[in-house]
């Protein structure tokens, strides 16, 4: 299925819908997880298609954010470099970032202590192609992220809220 980058928080939050996740009010990380991880292979269209090119890329980020009260989050994004606007003629012209990000903010617990000073706040950006090397990707992702006792507690902990959002960030 291919899909036009505008239409990306309405397919995600249809996704969601369907496997009885609100955006709004996520009680399941897992599931919301797994969605993520199906919309993540769909095809975008309206996004640079320079070959090799990181055009659709993702990204788990945790830690605390003065925008959630300063409690903890855990935070799964797709990113996509969109070319479709702007002027392409003008010599400076770069495509744009947008980031669909879907936060889920826990209140403060001894389990997720720690969560905002580990080593390392994310995965890092994955650029792998969709397919096999985008599942094996999320898996890696998954499996770095569950390296640390505070993420794995909010990856089995019910958000306090959660919100989704798309917006362009360059």
């Amino acid at each position: 299925m291919r899909i036009r980058w505008q239409a990306s928080i309405d397919v995600f939050t249809q996704m969601l819908g369907r496997r009885g996740v609100e955006p709004a009010a996520v009680t399941d990380v897992e599931a919301a997880w797994d969605v993520f991880a199906e919309f993540l292979q769909l095809e975008i269209d309206g996004i640079d298609p320079t070959p090799d090119s990181d055009a659709d890329g993702f990204i788990v980020q945790w830690g605390r954010r003065s925008w959630s009260d300063n409690r903890p989050i855990l935070a799964f994004a797709r990113q996509l470099a969109v070319a479709d606007v702007g002027d392409r003629a003008d010599p400076y012209w770069q495509p744009e970032l947008w980031q669909l990000d879907f936060e889920m903010t826990f209140d403060d617990e001894p389990r997720l202590t720690g969560l905002d000073s580990l080593d390392v706040q994310n995965t890092g950006f994955r650029f792998a192609p969709i397919g096999p090397p985008r599942a094996a990707a999320l898996a890696d992702a998954r499996a770095e992220a569950q390296r640390h006792a505070p993420v794995r507690a909010a990856w089995i902990t019910t958000p306090a809220s959660s919100v989704l959002s798309f917006e362009c960030v360059s």
